[in-house]
């Protein structure tokens, strides 16, 4: 059987820790081409800067004594996926996989993050697509830290790379976004979740400071509702403690029958 082809890349920049306990874990299910920025791009959603340069750079990576060809893309995640599927494979991949990243992308804040951003530009192209977070603490979000064990996050990229790969997904759900708590195993239990519909990053602003000078705007967990759903993203992993499963879809078309609306419009 010929072997599967996977792309993976991240929003976290191609030195990422998280990236490489990716593909270590992915290469025994399939052939891996790692395409990722060139730097950090938290945030960047599945934006396409028009201020990207495009430039992809051939790299060599050490990855627990095996050397790996990688490419470095001047771009945000989801051009680093363009780039890799367009450019750098010869054939359109099997699958991608964007991930592991440093912190967990819940609720409405998925619509910011590049790591789900980068999945969502594989699907638009008709590729199956997996991002893949763990959850850690905010300050770590931004780094490399060699403290964080990507391990178990690692066990579920390749549990559901390998089911997007085995199994026929419907094509409004073959896009799948997996949060691992802190703290989990292979043995944590995982659900199938939905969005949360509370904000889970709430930006914050400093209440003192010259807006003549750069200052970027903060950002904090919210707490959790006590109204959340027991089913969400959100409440599986902070209350439970357990690895999230969801299922996302690029029409974003509400969910409101459009006779009637159009009709309420027209009133």
């Amino acid at each position: 059987m010929t072997k599967k082809q996977i792309l993976l890349t991240n929003d976290d920049g191609i030195r990422s820790p998280g990236l490489w306990a990716a593909a270590e874990a992915l290469s025994a299910i399939g052939y891996v081409t790692v395409a990722a920025p060139r730097e950090q791009s938290s945030g960047m959603g599945r934006s396409m800067p028009v201020t990207s340069d495009g430039i992809i750079k051939k790299e060599s990576v050490q990855v627990n004594g095996q050397e790996w060809l990688v490419y470095a893309v001047g771009g945000s995640p989801a051009q680093a996926v363009q780039h890799g599927i367009l450019e750098i494979m010869p054939q359109y991949p099997d699958l991608v996989v964007s991930g592991i990243n440093y912190g967990e992308n819940l609720g409405f804040g998925v619509s910011v993050s590049g790591t789900v951003g980068a999945a969502m530009e594989a699907v638009s192209l008709g590729i199956p697509a997996l991002a893949i977070s763990l959850e850690t603490d905010k300050e770590d979000h931004l780094s490399y830290s060699n403290d964080v064990d990507f391990s178990s996050a690692a066990y579920f990229a390749a549990l559901f790379a390998r089911k997007l790969l085995e199994k026929d997904f419907p094509a409004q759900a073959n896009l799948l976004k997996v949060d691992v708590p802190r703290g989990a195993t292979p043995q944590t239990i995982w659900h199938t979740t939905q969005l949360s519909l509370n904000p889970y990053y709430r930006p914050v602003v400093k209440e003192k400071r010259d807006w003549s000078q750069p200052e970027h705007m903060d950002y904090e967990v919210a707490p959790v509702d006590k109204e959340e759903s027991h089913t969400s993203d959100v409440y599986t992993l902070h209350k439970k403690k357990e690895v999230t499963v969801t299922p996302l879809t690029l029409d974003f078309t509400a969910r409101v029958n459009l006779k009637n609306f159009d009709t309420f419009l027209r009133e």
